[in-house]
């Protein structure tokens, strides 16, 4: 079955028929330049005569253009009859055109003076090698156009599959986040209900977020930014009094910048994970900022690595970051992890470029 390839535009489509016309009126117009001189006078039948190799070059061009390319040549294991095709019809306007010759002359008697005319076979190779320079041109362009419309094809199956992959992300990681957060007030109700009626009151601003806002591919930074202050203030709650936590915001009130939603919490969410002890002093340090080339999410926690037998969380989180990095910023961000001060320490930073182009990257097209 032939693929099905998009419509060309209506810019691209007035483009091509400009181009059409313009290169076909320079061809057709060619007959001027081998009549008579306006002093010896212009006659129709001249003029028409001249007119045939134009006319049958026009004829095998657009034969192929519009019938034999994409109903022979395109259809699968058909290429011997698209050759057969164009073999009879070169043939046959090429003897044509020799007939029409030969009518033309019929009466003209030569000057004793002339030179003998080359032998007629030399016209006729001529001609069938003009008619084959004019099927060249148009198999070209055919091809080079039905390329060009299978890559567009294929740039928007490749789009739309990465659409579903991310939706199918998104619709996993809400899951996987709430569960967290819903542990988190578990733990609270057992030592502190006034805390645990805060917290519920913290999370129903975050479910706004997650269930509303952040349906569209990107959000503004700054929207990211108060749905980060907001989880962080949930965690805060049940944080013990070893515990440091930092948080710093190094963007603009009101940034715009297009950022994929819920792409740093599990950095974040991993952070709260490990580097807390209930019993030995603990630290986060979380830093979110932005200049002219990049948006840069830094976290440093202390590492406090939980056992095997530790069911919290589920632990598909980091690996969800990298499948939505790949899929939304290929080639466009660094994700570098690390541990320092001997493993006491665990570093985690994503780091987002902008593009030279604000518009050859989707990640940083406003929503």
């Amino acid at each position: 079955m032939p693929m099905t390839t998009p419509l060309p535009t209506p810019h691209r489509r007035w483009l091509e028929t400009m181009v059409h016309l313009i290169s076909w009126t320079m061809v057709l117009a060619s007959p001027l330049l081998l009549m008579q001189q306006p002093d010896d006078g212009h006659h129709l039948t001249d003029y028409w005569f001249h007119m045939l190799v134009p006319l049958s070059l026009l004829f095998a061009f657009y034969l192929n253009y519009w019938c034999y390319i994409p109903r022979i040549l395109f259809q699968e294991n058909r290429l011997w009859h698209f050759l057969l095709a164009n073999a009879l019809t070169i043939v046959a306007l090429a003897l044509a055109l020799r007939y029409a010759n030969s009518l033309y002359f019929a009466g003209f008697r030569p000057h004793p003076d002339d030179r003998m005319p080359p032998p007629q076979y030399v016209f006729f190779f001529r001609d069938v090698t003009s008619l084959v320079f004019a099927v060249c041109i148009s198999v070209a362009i055919r091809v080079s156009r039905r390329l060009q419309e299978s890559e567009a094809a294929r740039r928007e199956a490749v789009k739309s599959r990465t659409e579903a992959e991310l939706k199918n992300l998104r619709n996993q990681l809400n899951p996987h986040f709430l569960l967290n957060t819903l542990n988190n007030i578990y733990a609270l109700i057992t030592f502190d209900t006034d805390k645990a009626q805060q917290a519920v009151q913290e999370l129903s601003k975050l479910l706004r977020y997650v269930l509303y806002d952040n349906q569209s591919l990107f959000v503004p930074l700054s929207k990211e930014a108060d749905f980060i202050r907001n989880y962080i203030e949930l965690m805060r709650i049940r944080l013990p009094a070893q515990v440091s936590l930092e948080a710093r915001f190094d963007i603009q009130p009101d940034s715009q910048t297009p950022i994929a939603p819920l792409l740093f919490i599990s950095l974040i969410e991993n952070a709260f994970k490990h580097g807390i002890s209930p019993t030995e002093p603990s630290f986060i340090d979380l830093r979110l900022s932005e200049d002219a080339t990049s948006v840069c999410c830094r976290i440093a926690n202390s590492n406090h690595p939980k056992s095997r037998s530790d069911k919290s969380g589920s632990g598909i989180g980091l690996q969800q970051v990298s499948q939505r990095l790949e899929l939304l910023y290929p080639g466009q961000y660094r994700w570098e992890r690390s541990l320092a001060d001997g493993g006491k320490t665990y570093l985690s930073s994503i780091t987002l470029y902008r593009p030279a182009s604000p518009s050859s990257h989707p990640s940083f097209i406003q929503p």
